[in-house]
């Protein structure tokens, strides 16, 4: 339940609460944000940063979900399905730009909430005969 709820305002926050645009915006270069990282763009930084930090709470809530340690690849999967859902959204709302690089940073910080939640669980002894 509480990752539906998460879930839902992740969707409410990225997609549904915007105003729309008179106009479809993508962006379909590959990491085009790093590049401008590169050149100095620290308010990129900090949005992938954020990005990142978007789906983690999503990933460190899978593992207690199923009750056993998940492999980091399932968060990845997870976080690029749900990433996913939110880019096309924005796309065919017009609430958002469409981009590749959300949809990695995303998954890549659901991944990241997996490992941590494996970690936490096996260090707390929660699966102990996994």
């Amino acid at each position: 339940m509480l990752l539906l709820i998460f879930l839902g305002i992740v969707f409410g926050s990225t997609v549904f609460t915007r105003e729309p645009k008179a106009y479809r915006e993508y962006e379909l270069e590959l990491f085009w944000s790093w590049k401008a990282v590169l050149r100095g763009d620290r308010e990129m930084l900090k949005e992938n940063l954020l990005n990142m930090l978007l789906l983690f709470p999503a990933g460190l809530l899978f593992p207690p979900l199923f009750h056993k340690k998940l492999p980091w690849w399932t968060g990845l999967a997870v976080g690029l399905f749900i990433s996913a859902g939110i880019e096309t959204g924005q796309l065919v709302l017009r609430r958002g730009l469409f981009e590749w690089d959300d949809m990695v940073h995303n998954s890549l910080g659901c991944m990241l909430g997996v490992w941590c939640s494996n970690f936490l669980l096996v260090r707390l002894k929660v699966y102990t005969n996994q």
